[in-house]
């Protein structure tokens, strides 16, 4: 497959209901009413998720069995057992665990896969820039820069279809993300 940036949402809106993939010029849904945040950003503008009903759900995302990727966001605040980022259909790509650190269940096929759980708090109210890279034999789960948790897999389960940032895979009240987003 061909290497290079797949999606970006800059986040940098100021106001209405979709968020702009740059890469494709989706507009991709905002569902709920998070607030724009456009100075509020680490990098420019952001977005504020409530973590009751706020998400972004755009409409294309890549199929981790077909090869490397990655995934990088900024974020601030959230809580534990909040999700970033998943596919529905598919898996939680990055999320907290009860005591508010980083994950990905994003995992090899069959009974003997398991999430990859760092020991990094993420929900401690600082800006991180955190990430899940899939080298095609490693998970490695980074945050601001460092590695935070790494292991060995033979391949990723399929997933199909578009992302939800800010809301877990099955789309559960409790699973929804609330802090700001860039």
């Amino acid at each position: 497959p061909e290497l290079g940036l797949i999606a970006h949402w800059k986040l940098d809106e100021t106001g209405g209901s979709t968020a702009r993939e740059t890469i494709s010029g989706n507009d991709d849904i905002i569902m709920g009413n998070p607030l724009w945040q456009p100075p509020g950003g680490q990098v420019d503008g952001a977005i504020q998720l409530d973590g009751i009903d706020d998400c972004i759900i755009s409409t294309s995302g890549p199929n981790p069995a077909q090869g490397p990727l990655s995934v990088i966001i900024w974020i601030k605040g959230g809580g534990p057992g909040q999700v970033i980022i998943s596919q529905p259909a598919g898996a939680n790509w990055l999320l907290t665990d009860a005591g508010g650190r980083l994950m990905t269940e994003l995992r090899s096929p069959g009974r003997g896969a398991s999430s990859l759980l760092s020991q990094t708090i993420i929900t401690d109210g600082q800006w991180h820039r955190i990430g899940l890279v899939w080298d095609g034999s490693h998970r490695t789960l980074c945050v601001d820069g460092v590695v935070a948790a790494q292991d060995t897999q033979t391949g990723l389960e399929a997933c199909a279809g578009g992302l939800y940032i800010g809301v877990g895979k099955d789309y559960a009240p409790n699973t929804f993300f609330s802090g700001l987003i860039d």
